[in-house]
């Protein structure tokens, strides 16, 4: 009988042990970042945010036509371990290029992110390996060197919450922050 007992006793604690185990295997769904303005969820797409006020770091109101919409995107996107741009972002990089080539008096801050793999040293040098490969685009194509400052902020600062590769992917970017913009010329 006191071998019935024991024997119950046993199973019973396995059967708690496997539930608490199974338990914590179970997926948790990442909550979706805040949106602002003008962002979606896919890491191809997004916007930041300035220092500035709203209307005076807004070049999507200048009427740039089809390159509106690319204005309105304030994120670019790199692979893992990458300071390459590459996709949407090449087209992204553009648009903004060409609108600061257009207002010499605007400047933007570029802060370079990593995710949380690698170790800290090593994140603040990939982030701002990522935003020196995004300053020098848009060097290329336009801007000046006086409208740019670069900034890595390596894991620092996750846009999104998370240890997969969807939270890893939308953490992997830089941020295009619109600083100041010129003055509407007077009539």
């Amino acid at each position: 009988m006191a071998e019935n007992a024991s024997m119950r006793r046993v199973i019973i604690v396995l059967v708690a042990a496997a539930a608490l185990t199974l338990g914590g295997c179970a997926a948790k769904q990442p909550k979706p970042a805040p949106s602002a303005p003008g962002e979606t969820s896919e890491p191809a797409q997004g916007a930041g945010a300035g220092t500035a006020s709203a209307a005076a770091a807004n070049p999507d109101d200048e009427g740039m036509g089809p390159q509106a919409g690319l204005l309105a995107t304030r994120l670019v996107y790199f692979d893992f371990d990458s300071a390459e741009i590459k996709g949407a972002g090449t087209d992204v990089v553009a648009a903004h290029a060409k609108y600061l080539g257009a207002h010499p008096a605007t400047r933007v801050r570029l802060e370079g992110h990593t995710d949380e793999r690698g170790s800290r040293e090593y994140n603040i040098g990939l982030g701002e390996r990522r935003a020196q490969s995004v300053r020098r685009a848009l060097l290329l194509q336009g801007a000046t060197d006086t409208q740019i400052s670069t900034v890595s902020y390596g894991e620092e600062r996750p846009a999104a919450p998370g240890h997969d590769e969807a939270a890893w992917a939308k953490n992997r970017r830089v941020e295009i922050v619109y600083l100041t913009q010129p003055l509407p010329a007077k009539p």
